[in-house]
C-alpha cells in the first residue's frame, strides 16, 4: 500500500471510531456529571442494584470508548468489542419490540435494528484494529 492510501485509511478509521464513540462518550460523561440520573435510568429499566449498574454502564461507555479511540491494535479492538457487547445488551433491554404492538413496536424495532448497525460498526473497527495490531504497536 502506498503512503497516501495508508494515510487515508488511517484517517478514515479514526473518523469512523470517533463517530461510533461520540454518543457513548457523551452518555458516559453525562452519567458521571449527574450520577443520580444514571441511577434513575437503571431503576427505570429494572436493573438492581441500580447504583452498581449505573456505574458499570458509565465505566463501560467511557473506558470502552477511550480504549477504542486511544488504544492501538488489540486494545482498540477490545474497546470496540466492549462497546459492541454493551450495545447488544442495552438494545435488548431498552427496545424489547417483541413485547409491543402497533407504532410502539414499529419504532422500537427500528431502533433495535439501528443499534445492531452500530454493533456491526464496532465489530468492523475491532477487526480492522486487530488486523493492524502488528503495525500500530
Amino acid at each position: 500500500m502506498d503512503t497516501q492510501n495508508k494515510q487515508f485509511s488511517t484517517s478514515a478509521l479514526w473518523l469512523a471510531k470517533v463517530l461510533l464513540a461520540i454518543a457513548f462518550v457523551y452518555s458516559g460523561v453525562s452519567k458521571l456529571l449527574n450520577f443520580d440520573s444514571a441511577i434513575d435510568e437503571a431503576n427505570h429499566f429494572g436493573l438492581s442494584p441500580a447504583a452498581f449498574f449505573a456505574a458499570a454502564v458509565l465505566a463501560t461507555q467511557l473506558v470502552g470508548a477511550a480504549l477504542m479511540l486511544l488504544g492501538r491494535g488489540l486494545w482498540s479492538a477490545l474497546g470496540a468489542l466492549a462497546l459492541a457487547g454493551f450495545t447488544v445488551i442495552a438494545t435488548v433491554i431498552g427496545h424489547p419490540f417483541w413485547t409491543m404492538s402497533g407504532m410502539e413496536q414499529f419504532h422500537n424495532r427500528n431502533a433495535f435494528l439501528e443499534h445492531l448497525g452500530l454493533v456491526g460498526g464496532f465489530v468492523l473497527v475491532a477487526a480492522l484494529s486487530w488486523d493492524r495490531r502488528a503495525v500500530l504497536r
